[in-house]
């Protein structure tokens, strides 16, 4: 296969995972009213089911044995992580708070760099300082304006980053590593559907055929997008990856303002300036920085 099309398929895979991301929101304002614990627990027993169903038919169940308990034990810490991140996004669009999630994503590779920095020594060049600088600005501003930390974004892009620097270092596919993460947290999930039904709360099978479908559809909100990520990033090089993954926050932020009408006022604008001012310094150094390394392979 030419390197022409394995660029278009790796496109459209690393697209749909975007576009499927930054509609999120829409599928859990339709469960909006359903307790975002709930949800959660969800979103983890329906993804262990469909990704179970997927490794079988990939046949790595033997990869699933061969695991060391290292890897377990990290897999673990990152299961916790992204549950955090989930919870959040979803406990924020219920609260009519998709704006401020808007924010934590586009924040998030920066925030990335930022810890890589203080945990894993890596080195901060000149244009990356100015670019966190920047987002820094942004949220300085948003307490100013808000009178209150944004809380969301920064649990959000903080949680995803360290999410992503313990995937670092483990070296799994990422399918199966979900499957790991979510099989992690089913007891948890499970025991927390046990104390439902036990205080005769659970809302899965008591309001009606139609939300039990959208919240059997979690786990396809979940797995699919990382389906076609998966996809997608082994064709694409990281520098494609890192600039397409704006699309989903950018969608984020247009249904938070244009389809449900979220405050935004020119204040708020001032912080998505200084964000948007800062991922931009750091997407064009990265790219000169791709640029500059391709040249000296060539």
């Amino acid at each position: 296969m030419n390197n022409e099309v394995q660029f278009s398929r790796g496109l459209f895979f690393a697209l749909g995972a975007f576009l499927m991301w930054g509609l999120a929101p829409l599928y859990f304002k339709m469960v909006a009213d359903v307790p975002a614990l709930e949800v959660l627990s969800h979103r983890v027993v329906w993804s262990v089911l469909m990704l179970a169903v997927v490794i079988g038919l990939r046949k790595q169940w033997r990869a699933l044995r061969s695991l060391t308990w290292s890897t377990w034990r990290r897999l673990l810490l990152s299961a916790v992580f992204v549950s955090l991140n989930w919870l959040v996004f979803i406990w924020a669009v219920a609260q009519d708070r998709v704006l401020e999630t808007s924010l934590g994503y586009f924040i998030n590779p920066l925030v990335s760099v930022l810890i890589g920095v203080l945990f894993l020594a890596e080195k901060l060049r000149k244009m990356q300082l100015f670019a966190i600088g920047l987002a820094a600005l942004g949220v300085m501003n948003q307490i100013w304006v808000v009178g209150a930390l944004p809380w969301v974004a920064l649990v959000l892009a903080f949680s995803f980053a360290f999410y992503g620097v313990i995937r670092k270092f483990v070296q799994i596919d990422p399918v199966l590593g979900l499957f790991v993460e979510t099989l992690l947290l089913l007891p948890f999930a499970l025991i927390y559907f046990a104390y439902l039904i036990y205080t005769e709360s659970l809302m899965f099978m008591q309001q009606g055929i139609a939300l039990d479908g959208l919240l059997i559809f979690a786990g396809v909100m979940t797995s699919l997008p990382l389906l076609f990520f998966a996809a997608g990033v082994t064709r694409l090089s990281l520098t494609t990856i890192g600039v397409t993954q704006y699309i989903a926050p950018s969608m984020t932020f247009f249904l938070a303002v244009f389809l449900f009408q979220e405050p935004f006022d020119q204040q708020q604008l001032l912080t998505f300036v200084c964000i948007w001012s800062g991922l931009f310094c750091f997407t064009i150094e990265g790219l000169y920085r791709a640029r500059q390394s391709k040249a000296k392979v060539s």
